[in-house]
């Protein structure tokens, strides 16, 4: 690690105060599930809401990634909507340190094996981002399966992106609860759904969110919904339990059935 970053570390743990700090991990399994564009979009809403909001970006630099999107050049840079942007600090940082109130977000990179960061490990929740189709679902519940063996989670949210309307989003998100519920008896919680909308590639093309650029749009409202409900999500420490060799006896003939129960009607898995 540099030196201008560890300064940099070293002066954003000096923010930490007693004020509690809510650190939310973002992740994806598939790409092009809109991870990034979720967490930009639920910053920028935060920020709307009065909140101090630092956002960690794990992803590499890159066109897409949140630093190019809102031109920041220099890490530790507030962009225009208020949201602080910081690359991803030395894996043995406390996110809590990065502010002195408010909500931390990390737009979270899987390594190689689908496992989290060391910093990511740390949030308080983690919501995972999928689009309504079945390849999407399908890889997100075999990505929450390898999470849920590798550090033990026991509980997470899941955000359903670009979906057609309340309809799909309910199907999607009843039917994967109470698949994860029943075949890995992980607690899987809806953290909301956000229309298909074409103002995203407008706001891309402007450097700027939805919710900046378009706050009248279907999915800038969807994001300051999500972003409200989020605030009054409680207070948990994320639950993990050691995984013993009982987890992972007749994994493929679960993960064939588990597969079918996503796809059927919601009423079927109820």
């Amino acid at each position: 690690m540099s030196k201008l970053v560890a300064d940099q570390a070293d002066g954003l743990r000096r923010l930490l105060a007693n004020t509690q700090t809510r650190v939310i991990a973002i992740a994806g399994m598939s790409r092009g599930d809109g991870v990034t564009t979720t967490a930009m979009n639920l910053a920028a809403a935060l920020v709307h809401q009065g909140k101090d909001v630092s956002l960690v970006d794990e992803q590499r630099p890159g066109h897409g990634s949140v630093a190019a999107v809102w031109g920041i050049e220099v890490p530790g840079v507030a962009a225009e909507c208020g949201v602080e942007v910081l690359p991803t600090p030395h894996p043995s940082a406390d996110p809590r340190a990065f502010r002195h109130s408010g909500v931390v977000l990390i737009d979270a990179a899987l390594d190689e094996e689908g496992r989290l960061s060391p910093l990511a490990q740390q949030a308080d929740e983690l919501v995972l981002v999928l689009q309504p189709n079945a390849a999407s679902v399908t890889t997100a519940y075999a990505g929450i399966k390898r999470l849920h063996y590798a550090h033990g989670l026991m509980q997470l949210r899941f955000l359903v992106n670009r979906a057609s309307g309340i309809d799909e989003a309910q199907k999607i998100m009843t039917n994967l609860a109470n698949t994860g519920s029943r075949y890995l008896a992980v607690s899987l919680e809806p953290a909301g759904w956000v229309h298909a909308d074409a103002h995203h590639a407008d706001a891309r093309r402007l450097g700027r969110t939805v919710v900046e650029a378009f706050p009248a749009s279907p999915a800038a409202v969807d994001f300051r919904r999500i972003a409200s409900d989020v605030l009054r999500w409680p207070w948990r420490a994320p639950a993990r339990t050691p995984r013993t060799n009982d987890h992972a006896m007749n994994d493929s003939r679960i993960a064939m059935t588990a597969t079918r129960a996503l796809h059927m009607p919601s009423a079927a898995v109820a």
